[in-house]
């Protein structure tokens, strides 16, 4: 039994660490949330057999030592034998001690599941990528993401179990980026369902009604070593800083085919879109260096994550640790 549970534990280690390697080097597309989903279950699983099965047997077979010991002495004290070489600790470790199969996979349930439930229900850690958010994002930054300020969602399938908050114009979130559900987005909330969205000469309007943009000092993108025009842009009572490149026409380029296309005009100008029901419109701060809404479309409501809220770490700038606005 002991030889065969350690071989299969072998395959099932190898695979994931095979899986592991193929998605690090790019010959497979990762699913990290499915990974540690399963990850939880087999060792759930082990962890049982190990209370249910294992366990109780190796303390029979300890039952079993003993007595057979006490046995021992006490034929041997019939035959006058007091004094007897105990011997039998170190075969009592080997017989209560945990086998390697077992230690890394049962051993690790309980870490693994708080883990999976931290970042399935609560909180959710993400690495920056592009500077599609700068300023208020930047590369490299390591954020934290609330996972039910917007309901509560199954792990791997996503499907939302329980309602919370609605996303609000200026939320920064993130979501499944639709073209490619496996990969997630970070923008921030534009457009809510039933809502036209009117990017015109770089200015934005949500209903007919212009948003309060106001001049800030220019911006100097360390990375791409320049500056960038800086501006206060305030939706309802959210104030952020946005980005315009001068250098950038207003018009939107290599429009892809999309859902709910025919609810957007594009012009010289930039683009109008009506909202549909039950999708969201998402712009990065960085609004001439963002692939958004504007060129791949709405955000349906089963595509979104959570709402970003803290920066926790930028190992090259600690004066980045804080809230996100």
């Amino acid at each position: 039994m002991r030889n065969l549970m350690s071989s299969i534990t072998a395959l099932i280690l190898a695979a994931f660490v095979g899986y592991g390697a193929a998605w690090y080097v790019g010959q497979v597309e990762g699913n990290f949330a499915l990974l540690l989903f399963l990850a939880t279950l087999i060792t759930g699983l082990y962890w049982f057999a190990e209370r249910l099965y294992f366990l109780p047997e190796r303390r029979k077979a300890l039952l079993a030592l003993e007595e057979n010991t006490a046995k021992r002495r006490t034929e041997l004290a019939k035959m006058g034998i007091d004094k007897v070489d105990d011997n039998t600790s170190e075969a009592k470790s080997r017989i209560i001690m945990q086998p390697w199969w077992l230690d890394w996979t049962a051993g690790l349930f309980p870490v693994i599941l708080v883990v999976f439930l931290l970042r399935s229900f609560l909180f959710e850690p993400f690495k920056i990528p592009s500077g599609s958010m700068i300023p208020t994002l930047l590369v490299n930054d390591l954020i934290l993401v609330n996972k039910f300020h917007y309901g509560v969602r199954l792990p791997v399938l996503n499907l939302k179990v329980l309602d919370n908050n609605s996303p609000q114009r200026g939320d920064v979130m993130v979501f499944r980026y639709p073209p490619k559900p496996s990969l997630d987005y970070i923008k921030r909330v534009v457009g809510l369902p039933g809502d036209e969205v009117s990017y015109l000469n770089k200015k934005l309007s949500i209903n007919g009604v212009p948003l309060n943009k106001s001049a800030l000092p220019d911006f100097f993108e360390e990375d791409a070593m320049r500056y960038a025009k800086q501006f206060e842009e305030v939706t309802g009572t959210k104030h952020y800083r946005i980005l315009n490149d001068d250098d950038r026409p207003a018009f939107i380029p290599g429009v892809d085919d999309f859902a709910f296309k025919q609810n957007c005009r594009y012009s010289s100008e930039g683009v109008v879109c009506k909202v549909p029901e039950g999708q969201y419109f998402m712009m990065g701060d960085n609004r001439d260096n963002s692939l958004d809404s504007r060129y791949w479309g709405f955000v349906p409501e089963k595509n979104i994550v959570g709402k970003a809220f803290f920066v926790w770490m930028n190992f090259g700038n600690l004066k980045r640790i804080g809230s996100i606005h």
